[in-house]
């Protein structure tokens, strides 16, 4: 039988707290990420937030790391990663010139994790539908090009791993425990687009010997969740640095028994669909 996870945030955080959960108050105590050392890894969206994070953690691990990224990231190069600028996950053609010459040898682990939150709060009388399609654009068929168009070109060999930065979010079955009243549309709509989209990826990517998950990093204190800052402590959410950690050490589990799963880094358990 299956192990949920609680889709009850706050309620999920202080059973944690209550039961000294190591795996969630604690992820150094069983992450070991020794499996990355001289892995080739590609993080899109990897110039801030949890994306800069995932890289800094590969980096530390002994990781040859590249990210895309629309502009110049300085900063980000100075750490000793490859800067593949001008990538925009919203252009098919950007895209394609990862795979025409920007990579020229294949990748062990490719992490898709660009994504896009439209700040305001969405609700039946305030929608904005120009933002709910740009966050499905982004969300869901940004990591679908990306995927798609290294894939295509040899650069997934068998033995590589696809991890889908998803969302709880996404989750349909959670929808009446996390959002009693509703609103977010967009956001949860491009969330369960990318769920849906790493499902139908693994079904095809499976018989090359690829391994594609869709894991949920946690409730990050990041830009992109600071509307929810508020209930960052309660809910348990976690320096970036931490969320890096605990993906990693999910991604570093993807094998082909557990392939297409949607997994909650925080806890290491599934998430419904």
């Amino acid at each position: 039988m299956a192990n949920f996870s609680n889709p009850d945030q706050k309620a999920r955080n202080a059973a944690a707290v209550a039961a000294n959960d190591k795996r969630v108050l604690d992820i150094t105590s069983v992450y070991d990420g020794s499996f990355l050392k001289g892995k080739r890894v590609l993080v899109t969206g990897g110039n801030r937030g949890l994306g800069l994070s995932l890289v800094k953690e590969c980096l530390e691990q002994g990781a040859q790391v590249l990210i895309t990224s629309r502009k110049p990231a300085p900063d980000v190069e100075a750490l000793g990663v490859q800067v593949l600028v001008g990538i925009d996950v919203q252009k098919t053609e950007s895209v394609n010139r990862l795979a025409d010459g920007c990579i020229d040898k294949p990748l062990d682990i490719l992490i898709n994790s660009a994504g896009y939150f439209y700040e305001p709060e969405e609700k039946i009388t305030s929608l904005n539908f120009d933002e709910e399609l740009k966050m499905i654009d982004i969300c869901a068929l940004g990591p679908l090009r990306v995927t798609s168009a290294l894939f295509n070109k040899g650069l997934l060999p068998p033995g590589s791993k696809v991890a889908m930065i998803t969302s709880q979010g996404g989750s349909v079955a959670w929808r009446t425990t996390q959002n009693p009243e509703g609103h977010d549309f967009g956001h949860h709509m491009s969330k369960a687009a990318a769920n849906m989209m790493g499902v139908l990826v693994n079904q095809e990517l499976k018989h090359a010997g690829v391994v594609v998950s869709c894991l949920h990093p946690g409730f990050n204190k990041t830009d992109m969740t600071a509307k929810y800052k508020d209930d960052w402590e309660a809910e348990g959410a976690v320096d970036p640095s931490v969320g890096a950690k605990r993906v990693m050490h999910e991604i570093g589990r993807m094998a082909p028994e557990n392939s297409g799963s949607f997994v909650n880094c925080e806890d290491g358990k599934l998430i419904p669909w």
